[in-house]
């Protein structure tokens, strides 16, 4: 079968499996499980690329240069490696695992993500995740922002020898500082052999994303790397095969769709032709200290 066609052979609970696409950002491949032309969005979960993991070096660094946001917030969380930040609000932080940087595009925002010389010249191992959340209709055009918060800021359950740390929202009674414009939830989830872990059907839209680990729902073996979209109102329970680690995603559904082009998000096709427009005549903010762009796509 095709990775592209529908899987019929699904567990009880599994409404669709969605089969990560390659795209290469320059020094090393990622794989994109969102927007998929099956699925645009989970709650209001856009965007989510697997990055790594890749070892980077002096030869091979992390170069992304400026480019422009609008309509969403960016989530980046790392499991492994780190990722030096810039951007037009005159931010600089270099994340590292367990902590995230959420920034705000709103009404535009630019930004870099580069590799810092220094760490390169003992290897980088590049590992996480970089998500992008929608903006409800209201906040589309909100100042842009820029917070990270700390690995140690990050709440986490344990359950039945399971690990739940929270980078959005809320699961079983604890709460993310993190803030975001929707409800929504965003969960890191450790799971050893023979651990079980059960997701709730606290959301209408929810999907799992076993990042490495055979893990087992409802009597049926599943294999990492491809995203997995609940049904909803149900509970699912997974059981590992081996040590696993999943990525939970959920929230309830987006006011409208949305459309996508390059860096851009916006309810308005009309927005994103004058947001690229404005890119392309150089009218959008500057990155202090980073005079290089990305140039807009033809």
């Amino acid at each position: 079968m095709n990775n592209n066609e529908p899987k019929t052979d699904l567990p009880a609970g599994i409404e669709m499996v969605i089969a990560p696409r390659t795209s290469d950002i320059g020094s090393f491949e990622v794989q994109r499980l969102l927007p998929h032309r099956r699925r645009r969005m989970v709650g209001p979960f856009i965007f989510a690329d697997r990055m790594g993991p890749s070892m980077l070096g002096p030869s091979n660094p992390l170069e992304v240069r400026p480019h422009p946001h609008i309509g969403l917030s960016t989530v980046t969380y790392l499991f492994d490696g780190e990722i030096v930040h810039r951007d037009s609000l005159g931010f600089e932080q270099t994340i590292r695992p367990g902590a995230v940087n959420l920034m705000i595009a709103g009404r535009g925002i630019v930004h870099s993500e580069r590799s810092d010389p220094k760490a390169l010249e003992e290897g980088i191992n590049l590992f996480g995740m970089q998500i992008w959340m929608a903006l409800p209709h209201a906040l589309e055009e909100t100042d842009p922002a820029f917070i990270n918060y700390g690995a140690a800021d990050l709440p986490a359950v344990t359950e039945n020898g399971a690990t739940v740390r929270l980078v959005a929202g809320s699961f079983r009674g604890e709460t993310s500082p993190v803030e975001t414009a929707t409800e929504a939830v965003y969960a890191d989830i450790t799971l050893p052999s023979e651990t079980r872990i059960t997701i709730p059907a606290d959301y209408e839209e929810r999907a799992l994303y076993p990042v490495f680990g055979s893990v087992e729902i409802r009597g049926t073996a599943v294999e990492p790397g491809e995203l997995l979209v609940l049904v909803p109102g149900q509970e699912i329970t997974v059981r590992a095969l081996q040590d696993a680690r999943l990525v939970l995603l959920g929230g309830e559904p987006m006011d409208g769709p949305r459309h996508v082009w390059w860096n851009l998000v916006s309810s308005s096709k009309e927005r994103i032709e004058q947001a690229k427009e404005e890119w392309k005549s150089g009218l959008f903010p500057k990155v202090p200290g980073d005079d290089d762009f990305i140039p807009l796509p033809e």
